[in-house]
């Protein structure tokens, strides 16, 4: 990748384009940028499409893996600081949000499609359901938090915790709805509901190993229940809303 023009000499003294400092070199030695700026061109994209895509697999797809093979496991190593790895916490709740709600778009328009499906006290939901997990994830935590406050981990580091689980769940609910695809009258939440049970109830048992199975399962349904009211009530307001709006 060209970096310097054909005819400038790396000792030539040249005022930064970005802050004006001068100077020699391929950097800047004040902000840090580029001295000579390359021309964009389709290899340079594609240079960058393949950056992109290679470090959200060393990030992105090791930490799903991670989530799904071993949930607990991975927010306990996270916090441990083993962090070199992992997507960060907080990127991969919105890129889960992102990609459910745009999943959750493009199910809808393939519904009305190919099934003429329009339910309107449903649809207004589904569509801002990746904005109300935004919004719900804090008070998730605070619900976890209040249950675990004995053990060692504070609120932010179960934000971290809520927020790992969570981005695999939205996945997980995304891949249930795509079913509706082949059965377009398929209740997801009779399926939905256990699965977050279970995984809730696994990510706990892998974070406090030492603490007795049966008061973890209390608490995991205890925590999945106070949650599942939250996101009802929320969900009654935003319906309601969407037929008043």
């Amino acid at each position: 990748m060209e970096t310097l023009p054909p005819t400038a000499s790396p000792s030539l003294a040249l005022a930064c384009p970005s802050c004006g400092q001068s100077g020699t070199g391929r950097y800047c030695a004040a902000c840090g940028e580029a001295r000579h700026a390359h021309r964009i061109t389709v290899a340079h994209l594609l240079h960058e499409v393949f950056h992109l895509f290679t470090h959200v697999e060393q990030g992105f797809l090791y930490t799903l893996r991670e989530l799904l093979l071993r949930p607990g496991t991975t927010q306990a190593r996270y916090l441990a600081g083993q962090r070199a790895r992992f997507q960060k916490p907080f990127s991969a709740f919105f890129v889960a949000c992102t990609v459910t709600a745009l999943g959750q778009f493009a199910l809808k328009s393939l519904l009305t499609r190919w099934y003429g499906v329009d339910d309107d006290s449903t649809d207004f939901f589904r569509h801002y359901f990746s904005l109300l997990q935004v919004g719900l994830l804090p008070l998730y935590t605070l619900v976890a938090w209040a249950f675990f406050r004995r053990q060692r981990y504070n609120y932010a580091e179960w934000a971290v915790i809520t927020a790992y689980s969570l981005s695999l769940l939205l996945y997980g609910a995304l891949a249930l709805n795509l079913l509706r695809l082949l059965w377009p009258s398929f209740d997801t939440k009779y399926v939905e509901l256990p699965l977050i049970v279970v995984y809730n109830t696994l990510t706990y048992w892998r974070l406090f190993p030492a603490e007795a199975r049966g008061e973890l399962m209390s608490k995991s349904l205890l925590i999945n229940t106070a949650c599942f009211a939250l996101s009802n009530s929320l969900a009654e307001l935003v319906v309601a809303y969407g037929h008043h709006g």
